[in-house]
């Protein structure tokens, strides 16, 4: 039990990672590869929010959910916007967001430096829980209880808003879209927001669960994200929840019934095991071939 719960956990901010690529994807069918950075600069966010000017933990959370939106709208108006009207904008996008990581991350070395930065002990609050035989500290239960009800927010704001219709327009069909009256522009922005405010709250998050903030930390999750999507669903939010949770269940079993050294390897098994038979995720569709 103690390692389902350990694997929920770790899961859930994967999920929240991949989430902030499967809304791109799915709304607008481009890969943000400069989503690690903003993963990486969230979690910098959070820790200078929270210890450098000394302000409570929920602001240092909140302080680094705004500053990854503003960083989505920038990574779009920047990497994004200019090639829209490419006719392999898809691709030259695609290029361009590493190129934009690549800036970031670099960015990132110059202002917080190459080591390792930590939350000072006293900023997480204390005491344990054992629930069916399972300890979990009222930290992790906080995070787990934040990653959760990010994630079953935007699958409502997705299913329920005018916002969330007018993304599922923009999907189906963006000419179609734009003719029926949708801001495509608007929407747009919107959408690379509500990514990387996902992807800065999934690294502070991850952060306050393990202390610890290096400037190359996107970088290992950022294949993890990619997984995450594929096993799950390309485009699908519940699919990344999912796949979020069953590679940090697969991880974490990995870890503590086999090996450490085994862990990515079982991991990245269960995608091609995915890809083989199932190639569209667990809860993606079979996309037909428009003529």
């Amino acid at each position: 039990m103690q390692q389902v719960v350990n694997g929920v956990f770790l899961g859930s901010i994967y999920a929240l990672f991949a989430m902030g690529y499967t809304l791109v994807f799915g709304v607008l069918h481009q890969l943000n590869l400069a989503h690690q950075a903003v993963f990486m600069l969230g979690a910098f966010a959070g820790w200078f929010i929270g210890v450098t000017l000394g302000m409570p933990l929920w602001a240092a959370v909140i302080g680094a959910i705004a500053a990854g939106a503003l960083l989505g709208l920038g990574i779009e108006r920047v990497a994004f916007a200019p090639l829209r009207n490419r006719p392999d904008s898809h691709f030259a996008g695609l290029i361009s967001s590493i190129a934009l990581s690549i800036i970031l991350v670099a960015v990132g070395l110059g202002v917080f430096g190459p080591d390792t930065v930590r939350f000072p002990p006293d900023a997480f609050p204390g005491g344990r829980l054992v629930v069916a035989g399972a300890s979990i500290s009222v930290l992790q239960l906080a995070i787990l209880i934040v990653a959760v009800g990010l994630m079953l927010g935007l699958d409502w704001m997705v299913r329920s808003t005018r916002l969330g219709r007018a993304m599922r327009a923009i999907a189906e069909n963006d000419r179609a879209a734009r003719l029926l009256g949708v801001d495509v522009e608007r929407v747009t922005m919107a959408t690379y927001m509500l990514s990387s405010a996902l992807g800065a709250a999934a690294g502070v998050l991850f952060a306050l669960a393990f202390n610890s903030i290096r400037v190359e930390m996107g970088l290992g999750i950022e294949l993890k994200g990619l997984a995450v999507i594929i096993v799950g669903g390309l485009g699908s939010v519940p699919g990344a929840m999912i796949g979020g949770i069953l590679l940090g269940l697969v991880e974490v079993g990995t870890v503590a019934f086999i090996g450490s050294s085994w862990r990515d390897a079982i991991a990245f098994t269960l995608l091609f095991a995915v890809l083989l038979l199932r190639p569209q995720g667990l809860l993606g569709r079979v996309r037909v071939r428009e003529v």
